[in-house]
């Protein structure tokens, strides 16, 4: 008997998936436009397409992406129609009620059933992905990221809606690399659940499995920018490396760690006591919430003492999502670190892990003092919501993430988005 090896399977299923694009074309017809013979390849049920009836086929993703005007007039004008608006909205009862069938759903859904290349399937990754609402948002995130060789770690926060918290429980268990973090918490907006959330999640990652090789955290409104392939070999560039943001603490950010703060009636306060000095004499320095590190650096977050006490150091602080990583990734001795110099300093524009416009920093082109061009969709606490208008620009950028996307906003913006990684990452398989 003639043993298949991984090399011949992928093949196997590849073609499978060639015979199963056949298939469809002779169930549903050629195109409109007439019959390409490399169709059958180049245009596989993996494919997302007009077919699909999903609401935005509307708009035509590809003049929006060369940013041409009259297509982004009519996205714009689309987003403030509510009767759009209602054409595409999925309630959460809709994805209970899918994953019934789990083949179904994820045949429909088009899942990625295999990985793409040998290169992608020899360099899997960890996912942390806490949310708390727009399932939606959620679902089409996790399909644009879903490859069966990765993990995933889902933190869905005890407040949530029962319908949010079934929905999403749902949705994980038709995949064997998707699961629920095993011990979930009651999040608060800059309180330290928020860093606990990851902290929970790493750990059940960590455990899993033994092959991924870096780690990614995400929110529900976060949306990836490139490939997973074009992501393995962004990280592989890395050699090892962590990339995220991590400089010098602004003076008027101070006050965070210099105060101890406290959950009362659900919100984070100061309590009007000053904090002790961090232990080991450790630097703080600045960040933010998501990080792109290799899995040496969780292993430090949860077994180096010197960690472990700046973790419960840093429980009574304000913010320390905020801080936390960035002064982790500059400890000695962590992998994938950097010195604590201000010299090794990396902005958040510098590192790969994610994309945010902060309304304070946007500008009109070519002016001194932006750092980036003004928000096309509108703000939410400063931060820009993405529209359809601003996919040219962030597509330009060489982040893996961007955050934020509100599908409740700006259908478009994600419609066109996974639209253009998915028909990129099929291109990517000839």
């Amino acid at each position: 008997m003639r043993i298949l090896t991984r090399g011949s399977l992928q093949r196997l299923l590849k073609l499978t998936v060639v015979l199963g694009s056949l298939w469809m074309v002779l169930r549903l017809g050629f195109p409109e436009k007439g019959w390409d013979p490399t169709y059958i390849l180049r245009y596989s049920w993996l494919e997302y397409t007009d077919a699909d009836g999903s609401p935005e086929k509307v708009c035509n993703c590809s003049a929006i992406l060369r940013g041409e005007r009259e297509a982004l007039e009519q996205a714009k004008l689309l987003t403030i129609t509510k009767d759009f608006h209602k054409s595409v909205q999925i309630p959460d009862e809709y994805y209970i009620n899918a994953t019934q069938d789990c083949s179904q759903f994820k045949l429909s859904r088009k899942y990625l059933p295999f990985p793409l290349s040998q290169e992608e399937e020899d360099f899997p990754l960890a996912y942390s992905m806490v949310v708390h609402n727009k399932v939606q948002n959620f679902e089409r995130l996790l399909r644009a990221i879903y490859a069966p060789q990765n993990i995933y770690c889902v933190h869905v926060d005890n407040k949530s809606e029962a319908s949010v918290f079934f929905a999403i429980q749902a949705i994980t268990s038709c995949f064997e690399n998707v699961f629920m973090v095993s011990q979930a918490v009651n999040v608060v907006y800059a309180a330290w659940p928020r860093v606990q959330a990851d902290l929970n999640c790493m750990a059940d990652l960590y455990n899993a499995s033994t092959k991924w090789k870096y780690f990614i955290n995400l929110c529900g409104q976060d949306f990836p920018l490139k490939t997973n392939l074009e992501i393995v070999r962004k990280l592989r560039s890395l050699k090892g490396a962590n990339s995220l943001e991590s400089e010098t603490m602004a003076g008027e950010k101070k006050w965070r760690v210099s105060n101890v703060h406290q959950i009362v009636d659900g919100e984070i306060k100061g309590i009007g006591k000053a904090k002790e000095p961090p232990p080991f004499n450790l630097p703080i320095l600045s960040g933010n919430a998501y990080i792109v590190v290799n899995r040496g650096y969780i292993r430090s977050v949860l077994e180096d003492n010197r960690v472990l006490a700046l973790i419960e150091w840093a429980k009574d602080t304000y913010s320390p999502d905020e801080f936390l990583w960035a002064t982790i990734q500059r400890i000695p001795g962590v992998p994938g670190s950097r010195w604590p110099n201000h010299k090794y300093d990396m902005t958040d524009m510098n590192a790969i892990a994610r994309l945010v416009k902060w309304q304070w920093h946007e500008g009109s082109q070519g002016s001194l003092e932006a750092v980036y061009p003004e928000c096309r969709g509108t703000h939410v606490r400063a931060i820009c919501v993405y529209g359809a208008g601003d996919l040219q620009w962030i597509l330009e950028q060489h982040h893996l993430f961007a955050n934020k996307f509100d599908i409740d906003t700006d259908p478009i913006a994600v419609y066109c988005l996974e639209k253009y990684l998915r028909q990129k990452a099929l291109a990517e398989l000839l």
